[in-house]
This record gives structure tokens, C-alpha cells and sequence, in this order.
């Protein structure tokens, strides 16, 4: 009775295994300009939650689809999901039961510091920064760790420590400790059989006059904004000239380097103006906007950030905007607005007031409140390079 059992389950797991021996899943590779993953399926109108931007060609497991989005298996216990112009299918790939790390290489030039991750593949990764202590952590999905020394070079200025943990059997935590309590940026990408982190410094000198400052004015062309309730112009038209009117008192008080998003009515793709930025490389960003609400009692001013490390900044200039007298919305947190999504360098995000609201309106049209906004925004930033000295 017991060989008859026995063969039986043999013969169940032949099966089994027959009927499985086709992948059930499809292999694509990210395309495509700033690829995104998702957490999940639900929208507003900035969108689905973002866990964050990955590299072109990482290889992805695709394992189910809605209309819009497809769902991609990142390890054993790990899903997320992408839009689906972002991949296409690589057929030719044939994929490994599993996938190694190899050693680190952590160094820096003269501008910044790198870690360097051999890698068999190019797997899916998130990231992510954590404060007090200040650090960058990393998850690489799909791998697991044959990393037996990491490499610390004394060329090092911004990078303290660097270590992993395999806190599961198929994802690799590595934790890259920072010298400063702010977060300066960094990037993430495959260089080869490399997975490279590139880690900011923290400036020389936190000087206002010394750094280069992204101005970016909201809107612009075809993408009007908000209207108002009397205004003659829309939101793109305002956030252009406070725009105008900060670049001015940042050159009035000696500041150079200052790179501005646009400086017309002009049609400019926010992800083209991401890309414009990581191009340019700005110390930090401010971008301009002009609230609404459906409700036109609500009013006030308000600023955003997505990223931990980045929220001194937004707290500074919404301190410095309140002595305006205007009313308070909030500082907010985790905002899915695409420009705070870069972890290249800090951003802000100055909702200066509400268009929806008569008495900001008011406030919002007249050419010395846009000088006035300008230079509690330049307080603001003197503020928070004072708090890191």
C-alpha cells in the first residue's frame, strides 16, 4: 500500500511539473523615458502612488495586465506595477533560476561618490532615504548576495559606510551611510554590469551666492493650470512672473547660477523638465504653483516635498511665506507630484496661494506681492543653509 502511495505522488509531481514547465510569466525590459514603478492600481489626479523611476533595459517578469498597467513579479513576495508603453518583450532572454551580486566598489572623483554593485543582470530596484541617521537604502529584487568584500576607497567625501543585509531570500538591502545630516541627492542606474548609486556632496559652501538654483514656473503653453475667480490670466501667466520676480532677487543678492525652467509661455512635458534638470544638475529646486479648490472658502499657502530628506527646505520657505499673513495649508508629505519625485537634488514645491480663493486672488495679481513672495522665499532658503551650519 505504501510503494502504491508512493508512486502516485511521484507520478502527481511529474505532472506538475510537465504542466508547469512553461514560464508563467513574460520577460520585458524597461523603455521608454523615466519608467515608473507603481505600489498598486489606484489613481488621483497626480496619479497612481509612486515607488520611484528605474533605468532603461531592467529586466521585468510580467505576470498580469490591466487596460493601462501591467503587473511585474519583483521577487517571490515582492509585485508592483508599470505602465505598459514602459516595457516591451525580450524574447530572447533566457532567464537564470536566480541571479548573484558580486564585490562593491565605493569611491568618489572630484565631484562625487559612488557605489558600484556587480550585478549578473539588470534587476529591478527601489530606493529610498532614511534621517537621523542620515542614509540611502536601496532594495535590488531578485537577487541573491555572493558580495564577500565591499571596496572603500579613501577618495570618499559624502559616503561614510556602506553595508547590506539579505533580508530576504531573494532581496538585497544595502544601507549607504551619510557624513551630513541633509540629503545633497543621488542617482541610481546600470553602468555596465554595474549598479551605480551616485551620491552629492554636500557643497563646499552653503552660500546662496555659490550654488546653482532651479526656478521652475509651474505650468506653461498648452498647460494653462488653475483659473481664478475675477483673474484675467491663469495660473501659467502668475507662476511665470513669480518666477521672474525670484530669479531677480536671487541676482540681486548676488546669486549667478540660476537655471530656470522656462521663461516664456511655453509648452515644456514635465518629464522633459526632469530630464532638463538632471541634466543641468541644480544644488536645489524650487517650483512655482498656484492652488485651487473646488471649496471657495479655502485659502493659504502650503509646500511639498516626496522625499524624507528633503522636507528642511519646504519647512523653511512655508515658515518664511506665513509671515505674509497668509493663512496655513500645510506642509505635505509623500506628494506625488512629479517634479518632487527626482532623488537627484532637493525640490520644493511653493503652492503660493489659492486662485479658487477672492481674497488670495487678490493678493495673487498685484506686482509687489510676487516681490514680496520672492523675498521670503530667499529668506527661506538663507534659513535652512543657516540650520545645516
Amino acid at each position: 500500500m505504501k510503494t502504491a502511495l508512493i508512486a502516485c505522488f511521484v507520478l502527481m509531481v511529474c505532472q506538475t511539473t510537465a504542466q508547469n514547465s512553461a514560464a508563467p510569466y513574460l520577460l520585458t525590459r524597461t523603455t521608454g523615458k523615466l519608467p515608473a514603478l507603481s505600489y498598486g492600481l489606484g489613481e488621483d489626479r497626480l496619479g497612481g502612488a509612486k515607488i520611484g523611476y528605474v533605468d532603461s533595459n531592467v529586466l521585468m517578469r510580467v505576470v498580469d495586465s490591466t487596460r493601462d498597467m501591467y503587473t511585474v513579479q519583483l521577487s517571490k513576495l515582492h509585485k508592483a506595477y508599470i505602465e505598459r508603453s514602459y516595457l516591451k518583450p525580450d524574447s530572447a532572454q533566457k532567464e537564470k533560476p536566480f541571479y548573484l551580486t558580486n564585490s562593491f566598489s565605493v569611491k568618489g572623483d572630484s565631484l562625487y561618490d559612488y557605489v558600484g554593485i556587480n550585478m549578473e543582470e539588470k534587476l529591478p530596484y527601489r530606493s529610498y532615504m532614511e534621517i537621523n541617521p542620515s542614509r540611502i537604502v536601496v532594495d535590488i529584487y531578485g537577487v541573491q548576495s555572493n558580495t564577500n568584500w565591499i571596496t572603500q576607497l579613501t577618495s570618499l567625501k559624502e559616503i561614510k559606510n556602506v553595508y547590506y543585509n539579505q533580508v530576504e531570500d531573494d532581496v538585497l538591502r544595502v544601507f549607504i551611510e551619510l557624513q551630513h545630516k541633509q540629503h545633497w541627492g543621488y542617482s541610481i542606474g546600470y553602468k555596465g554590469k554595474y549598479l551605480v548609486i551616485k551620491v552629492k556632496r554636500q557643497p563646499r559652501k552653503l552660500d546662496l551666492r555659490y550654488l546653482t538654483i532651479a526656478i521652475d514656473a509651474g505650468h506653461g503653453g498648452t498647460n494653462s493650470g488653475t483659473g481664478g475667480v475675477n483673474a484675467k490670466y491663469e495660473e501659467k501667466y502668475y507662476t511665470l512672473l513669480f518666477a521672474k520676480a525670484l530669479e531677480k532677487q536671487l541676482r540681486k543678492r548676488g546669486v549667478k547660477k540660476i537655471i530656470m525652467t522656462r521663461t516664456t509661455d511655453t509648452t515644456f512635458d514635465n518629464k522633459d523638465r526632469i530630464l532638463f534638470l538632471q541634466q543641468q544638475d541644480p544644488d536645489f529646486l524650487i517650483s512655482l504653483h498656484l492652488n485651487s479648490s473646488s471649496n471657495p472658502e479655502v485659502n493659504g499657502v502650503s509646500t511639498y516635498y516626496k522625499h524624507i530628506g528633503y522636507r528642511p527646505l519646504t519647512q523653511y520657505i512655508l515658515n518664511r511665506m506665513l509671515e505674509l499673513k497668509l493663512n496655513e495649508f500645510g506642509n505635505v508629505g509623500s506628494f506625488n507630484f512629479v517634479l518632487n519625485s527626482p532623488t537627484d537634488f532637493p525640490n520644493c514645491l511653493l503652492e503660493i496661494a489659492f486662485l479658487s480663493n477672492e481674497a488670495d486672488e487678490k493678493k495673487i495679481i498685484r506686482s509687489q506681492f510676487h516681490d514680496d513672495v520672492a523675498k521670503k522665499v530667499y529668506a527661506g532658503m538663507q534659513d535652512w543653509l543657516k540650520g545645516l551650519k
